[in-house]
């Protein structure tokens, strides 16, 4: 038998992403593999977005069985997957200001107040620096190029 939604204006058809708590609970409570991929692969799209919120807070209210402890499993590799991406895309644009300033690490670093073994770690992504030093970072690089 389909999925159905009772007493919803949305269908199990519609975007994951237009579903109500009400909607998500069902489908997780009684929907198949077919409807749990969808909201899984709308997490992984957007781990704090609405669906991951949706899909956390039904968890949390149905605990639905078998299917509870996977979703969160879903929440959590996607959050831990986008911060990894994160980190990485900070990672670059560090290693993109410090070459496209012409300083050298150690000069780059100097400017910003900081150490360039503490610039190394920014660089390679093991440490993320605030958002004050990246705007640091940016005006350090846009001042030794003439900006």
């Amino acid at each position: 038998m389909p999925l159905a939604f009772r007493n919803l204006d949305t269908t199990p058809d519609d975007p994951v992403e237009t579903w109500p708590l009400e909607a998500v609970i069902t489908a997780l409570e009684r929907g198949g593999l077919a409807h749990r991929r969808r909201l899984a692969a709308a997490i992984r799209a957007d781990p704090w977005g609405p669906v991951a919120h949706t899909v956390g807070e039904a968890v949390r209210v149905s605990r639905p069985y078998g299917v509870a402890p996977l979703m969160e499993t879903v929440i959590t590799h996607a959050r831990e997957a986008a911060a990894e991406d994160e980190r990485a895309q900070i990672a670059r644009e560090v290693r993109s200001l410090v070459g496209s300033s012409g300083l050298t690490a150690a000069e780059f670093a100097r400017r910003l107040g900081t150490s360039a073994s503490r610039l190394s770690t920014y660089s390679s992504g093991r440490v993320i620096p605030s958002a004050t030093l990246m705007v640091r970072m940016r005006r350090v690089a846009g001042a030794a190029d003439g900006r």
